[in-house]
């Protein structure tokens, strides 16, 4: 409430002093202010709740939720009881309380027409909810300062102001750094080292200007007078600076939706349910001079019942009415009744307002008209009576709006309990259109082992909610998990319809594709998926084989190097060198066949290297052997033939016996073309010899065809090397450049 709406407030209607301190400091009593008020109680509320939810986040959820029927909603109410609760406030905020309402109302049929709506509503009640809890934080702390002596001037407004501005800006640098981490929560994406070093320099401003304004505050009073705006300040410390303390110091991060819906939104509408019931007490007593008619705990229950009815029957209706997701639906209504209240907040709250100056600083002005009437005027007269019967009606009215908020409050609980199917099965009796229970359900049923429950409860919850990814994304992996494939390809192409920016659905849209034929289809869907998330790298190897099958090495070769170029850019996307080494010999492959020798060698190289360095040998001769294939095409024969020994040495190291003998026989017909015909005979009896070893193969019978050619060109010399084979192998491993003459062809 007396929140950023109260930036001018020192501007006019300052208390009167007398002497010292004025003894009207504070608004119930010094403790009650500075726990509630103050927000004193945040560092032990926090430690606690941060303790429990690490044991029972569930549990803590539906803490929180019923907490909001008692603290949250009722606080909302407050602002419409003070926006709407008499014709001149009505007439007063006419374009508040009219104009942006219907607006808002408009806001909510369109969201619930187009889920793609939701993520900006849901995004805007996000970032701004800080801003509320940070601007209330400011209001009574400019409220307290006023009311024990200070009269801050328009230097020290503007310093403080800006303290509480630079520190709600480190929370929203926070909530925009990198990807968002929750689907309805859009991220503007600032880079990481952007995101520290803006946050360190607000820290400083923050400091530097809260400083400034409290030794100006403190030398005009004391530093007892202070007390409840340095308590104010340290809440802001607490909720707003110290986050990212943490999470500089030790990695410490939590959500951003925890700052509206979490233990941070309980105490800020304590907190101004605590200074809103003093406001409505002074008003009422003071309008009815002198009657003490008015009552905390009536104003409470009426505050209450309200806020149920803002947020709970609203969605309950929309849900059996249109058979729309509830958990969507409460979505639309938390957050635009929060945007709302926002709007309202800032405007209706202002201490340059005489009557709320003369009710919160005890100005002296005068406070309000005896003759002020509800909004509905004489409509409402008869309701608002004392008859039994307009009694009753109240009575009831609460009473069922209690009972509502209370059932909303188990099917909640159900309905966030896990994978329990029995509790969810509850949950769904009191309120059947809830696609996350549904998936939930689905979870429980997979867990269990039942493939055909967990895909009708999956199929139930899309015919919720299609526009909900999660039971679309669950369903395509469970049709392909259990070989459901034909219905898993029409599954993802309906997923790429309704999220044409879901990377994921898009990669696996392809690779059904393909199972199915439809390559072009195949290389449609992964260049989406790129457009949709370009640091899905992985889909350049796609695309690369894909265009190579289809005679495309050109474009399959441009894939590949986009691919190592974001793996030289971004190390942390650097695959496992089991997968690297296979990715580098495909690319090499590719150009040698488009004629790029040297740049095919140089990844053979790579390959060769990292495969030799993590200890890979069968990988690492598979590169050399390669490689070694090439330069001899390209006449560089003494690095061919050093390629083809590192090639058998690597495979002797794996005990890879088939590619041993395929080393040894190419080996050997790269020596018998070079004339070395005795040690080629040796290497190809070596080849036989490993060949004979495994099973008849088509390369058992050529190494035998060729070794009885080179056994005759040899005549009587074949003996002497079948005698000292060792020998002749070693000096085949042997050789060395200057055997190569250039010559030599």
């Amino acid at each position: 409430m007396v929140k950023a709406q109260l930036k001018a407030s020192g501007e006019t209607a300052s208390p009167k002093k007398s002497s010292g301190v004025p003894s009207a400091g504070w608004l119930y009593t010094p403790g009650l202010d500075l726990i509630v008020g103050c927000g004193a109680w945040s560092a032990p509320i926090l430690l606690i709740t941060y303790a429990v939810s690490q044991s029972s986040a569930t549990g803590m959820a539906v803490v929180f939720y019923a907490l909001a029927l008692v603290f949250n909603y009722p606080h909302f109410m407050a602002t419409i009881y003070r926006a709407y609760g008499t014709r001149e406030d009505f007439a007063k905020y006419r374009i508040f309380t009219v104009h942006i309402t219907a607006l808002l109302v408009l806001t909510a049929i369109l969201t619930h027409a187009s889920f793609k709506l939701l993520p900006w509503v849901f995004t805007l009640y996000i970032n701004w909810s800080p801003w509320h809890y940070s601007g209330q934080n400011y209001g009574l702390l400019m409220m307290f300062a006023r009311r024990n002596g200070a009269t801050p001037n328009g230097t020290e407004r503007r310093a403080l102001y800006g303290a509480f501005l630079v520190s709600y800006l480190m929370l929203l640098i926070s909530f925009n750094t990198g990807a968002s981490q929750a689907p309805l929560v859009l991220s503007l994406g600032i880079g990481a080292q952007i995101s520290f070093w803006s946050r360190i320099a607000c820290g400083v401003l923050f400091a530097c200007l809260g400083g400034f304004a409290f030794y100006r505050l403190i030398r005009q009073t004391s530093m007892r007078a202070m007390l409840a705006p340095l308590t104010l300040f340290s809440t802001q410390i607490l909720w707003f600076v110290l986050p990212h303390i943490l999470e500089f110091g030790i990695g410490w991060k939590r959500p951003q939706t925890l700052y509206s819906s979490g233990m941070l939104a309980v105490m800020h509408s304590a907190q101004y349910l605590w200074v809103t019931s003093y406001y409505a007490r002074r008003e009422a007593r003071a309008l009815e001079t002198g009657n003490p008619g008015w009552s905390l705990w009536r104003y409470f229950a009426t505050l209450t019942a309200g806020g149920i009815a803002l947020f709970i029957p609203g969605p309950w209706l929309v849900s059996y009415a249109f058979h729309y997701d509830i958990t969507v639906s409460l979505l639309i209504f938390t957050a635009l009744v929060n945007i709302h209240h926002f709007i309202l907040d800032g405007v209706i709250w202002k201490l340059r307002d005489g009557r709320i100056a003369a009710l919160l600083l005890n100005t002296g002005e005068r406070a309000g008209s005896e003759n002020e009437e509800s909004v509905l005027g004489g409509a409402t007269r008869w309701l608002r009576g004392s008859s039994s019967a307009a009694r009753a009606l109240r009575v009831a009215t609460m009473v069922g709006l209690f009972l509502w908020g209370g059932i909303e409050v188990v099917r909640y609980g159900l309905s966030f309990n896990g994978n329990e199917i029995s509790s969810l099965m509850r949950a769904l009796q009191l309120d059947p259109y809830d696609a996350s229970a549904q998936t939930r359900i689905a979870g429980g049923e997979a867990e269990a082992g039942d493939w055909q429950a967990a895909e009708a409860a999956l199929r139930k919850a899309i015919a919720v909610n299609p526009r909900r990814p999660a039971p679309q994304i669950e369903l395509g992996r469970a049709l392909i998990e259990h070989g459901q494939y034909d219905e898993a390809y029409a599954q993802y192409r309906q997923m790429a319809t309704l999220f044409p920016g879901d990377a994921d659905a898009l990669i696996n849209l392809g690779t059904l594709a393909v199972r199915f034929g439809h390559e072009d289809e195949a290389i449609a869907s992964w260049q989406r998926a790129l457009q949709a998330d370009p640091t899905r790298i992985g889909v350049h190897l796609l695309l690369a084989d894909a265009l190579q099958k289809q005679s495309n090495p050109e474009l399959a070769s441009a894939h590949y190097e986009e691919y190592f170029r974001q793996v030289l850019a971004h190390p942390e996307l650097r695959p496992e060198p089991k997968l690297l080494v296979p990715i580098l010999l495909k690319f090499a492959d590719l150009n040698a066949e488009l004629r790029r020798t040297n740049v095919a060698l140089m990844n053979y190289e790579s390959a060769a290297t990292i495969a030799g360095k993590n200890h890979m040998p069968a990988l690492e001769g598979q590169a050399y052997a390669s490689a070694a294939e090439l330069q001899a095409k390209a006449g560089n024969m003494p690095e061919a033939a050093h390629s083809y020994q590192q090639a058998i040495a690597a495979d002797s190291a794996s005990g890879d016996q088939p590619n041993q003998a395929k080393d040894w026989f190419n080996y050997g017909q790269f020596l018998r073309q070079r004339r070395l015909t005795r040690l080629a005979y040796a290497c190809l009896l070596k080849s036989g010899d490993l060949f004979h070893q495994g099973a008849p193969s088509p390369e058992l019978q050529t190494a035998a065809a060729l070794r009885q050619q080179v056994e005759i060109e040899l005549g009587k010399e074949s003996a002497g090397v079948r005698r000292d084979l060792p020998k002749a192998l070693a000096q085949a491993t042997a050789l060395e450049p200057k055997d190569f003459p250039k010559a030599s062809n």
